[in-house]
């Protein structure tokens, strides 16, 4: 066998460290009434939009959905759903 050490603190400390997740998941309706500044806000606070569309999706996101993309986040409209991310938090579609 080899010398091998390998100090699991250390290793759980620099997990620890990586995967500091902020936000929580914000379940809402996407039907104009909201005003796009309010779902900017939610998103650049480190959370996850989950809209039910109620309507034309590219007309109800207009207002955010280019700032979403320039910062870094994501969106991704399924089935009558819209998904929006804050940057650093991906959506794994591979499986569609």
């Amino acid at each position: 066998m080899s010398d091998f050490d390998l100090d699991l603190r250390t290793v759980e400390e620099h997990i620890d460290d990586e995967l500091d997740l902020e936000g929580s998941i914000v379940l809402g309706i996407l039907d104009g009434t909201t005003p796009a500044d309010e779902w900017l806000e939610t998103i650049s606070n480190g959370n996850v939009l989950v809209l039910n569309v109620e309507g034309d999706v590219n007309e109800l996101a207009a207002g955010f959905a280019r700032d979403v993309k320039e910062a870094g986040g994501n969106l991704v409209h399924f089935r009558g759903f819209l998904i929006v991310t804050p940057p650093g938090v991906d959506v794994d579609t591979d499986r569609l």
